[in-house]
């Protein structure tokens, strides 16, 4: 049953993507790539999913889903804007270090998206997560080290709604 939901879930999003709806008509090459695609990730990966996938179902969820998408657009714009301005500054006003983060999630797939969307915010990337909570960050410009400060300019803004949506 699981890998079904996760098979259904792959098409999906592959059908999001690939958006095989052309000129009023089906491209089925697109359409057989995105069921074989599914099928193999569904087969091989759906162990590393969570058990309790039911639980992503939930309405409450996906609105802080909704919101969230929303939030996190919003922080991968602004450093991509500052980012740009760094590197195209005379001075090159940059810090780049290692900081030393501490998450309250608890699930590993909780403290994974967490991870994923600190590295996908342009200035920022998850080196190491230690199996106590900390995760270590590499930051483009380090604006402080303190490890409480950092975690909330860093993973403050995604935290609360992963812990939202995934726990």
């Amino acid at each position: 049953m699981r890998r079904l939901t996760y098979f259904i879930i792959a098409f999906c999003v592959w059908v999001l993507i690939s958006w095989p709806f052309v000129a009023g008509r089906i491209d089925l090459q697109v359409v057989v790539a995105g069921l074989i695609a599914s099928a193999i990730a569904s087969l091989l990966f759906h162990e590393l999913l969570p058990a309790g996938h039911h639980m992503l179902f939930s309405p409450v969820r996906i609105f802080w889903l909704l919101v969230f998408l929303v939030v996190f657009f919003y922080y991968v714009v602004k450093p991509n804007l500052d980012v740009v301005y760094g590197a195209l500054h005379p001075a090159m006003p940059i810090r780049p270090g290692i900081v030393k983060i501490k998450t309250n999630l608890k699930t590993n797939a909780a403290i994974t998206a967490l991870a994923n969307c600190i590295t996908l915010t342009p200035g920022t990337m998850t080196v190491d997560i230690t199996p106590d909570g900390y995760l270590y960050i590499h930051w483009i410009n380090v604006r402080s080290a303190e490890l409480t400060s950092a975690t909330e300019m860093i993973a403050g803004k995604f935290e609360r709604y992963i812990k939202r949506i995934l726990e």
